[in-house]
């Protein structure tokens, strides 16, 4: 007999949907890597999965690690399992995240350091992304790089995406924030912006690029998706 459910299957995948992939800077919810999540009482099993069997492990670890991270933190939830499925790396990345260790005891001699660098790079990388992307919308309604190095945050309707990075960046994120900055939550100036934005149209444009390209991997890996969801 199936235990009651004592957690809410809609705060569980809420809770997924703040796991994001470094490089895609998108939910893993969104992106389809969730193959499986059930409650039970109060415990909760996540099935994921990748693009590819040789997705690079310490991305996956993260996700990982994150979902672990994020249910865990839930009122309620007991017992968390997270399994990475069909992956080179799984048994590793699974017994280590089971055990709360970090990425160089799961992979000792060949992790040089743990991730919260790499996910730092990759946050500011997506927060460059957002803001270019914003940026070349005010530049085409006829707004120039003087007017835009003026604005705050509270001058655009919509800056959630911008507000949830600077947040995972520990930068300013109020409705006085610079609209536009450097990685340090400086404000950039004229003269630094035309520079700044075209170095971000080509990360935004690759971050994109991959998108499409990992959507088109998981979809061929895996023609007939599941629900994500299965509640009890």
């Amino acid at each position: 007999m199936t235990a009651a459910s004592t957690v809410d299957t809609d705060v569980v995948v809420r809770a997924l949907g703040s796991v994001v992939d470094p490089e895609l800077d998108r939910p893993i919810t969104e992106l389809g890597f969730v193959a499986r999540c059930e409650v039970r009482g109060d415990g909760v099993e996540v099935d994921l999965r990748l693009p590819t069997y040789f997705c690079a492990p310490n991305f996956a670890y993260l996700m990982v690690a994150d979902a672990h991270g994020a249910l865990s933190s839930l009122p309620g939830v007991g017992r968390v399992s997270v399994r990475l499925l069909d992956h080179f790396a799984a048994e590793e990345i699974n017994a280590g995240v089971a055990a709360g260790e970090g990425f160089d005891a799961a992979f000792p001699g060949l992790a040089a350091g743990e991730l919260d660098e790499l996910r730092a790079v990759f946050l500011r990388k997506a927060h460059a992304a957002e803001q270019e992307r914003l940026a070349g919308i005010l530049l085409k309604s006829g707004r120039t790089h003087e007017d835009l190095t003026a604005l705050t945050l509270a001058d655009l309707p919509d800056t959630t995406a911008l507000r949830r990075l600077r947040r995972r960046l520990g930068l300013r994120d109020d409705d006085r924030a610079p609209l536009l900055t450097d990685d340090a939550g400086d404000p950039l100036t004229q003269d630094d912006l035309p520079l700044r934005l075209r170095i971000a149209r080509t990360t935004r444009i690759s971050i994109e690029a991959n998108q499409a390209w990992c959507q088109g991997l998981l979809d061929t890996r895996y023609p007939h998706p599941q629900p994500p969801t299965h509640p009890h």
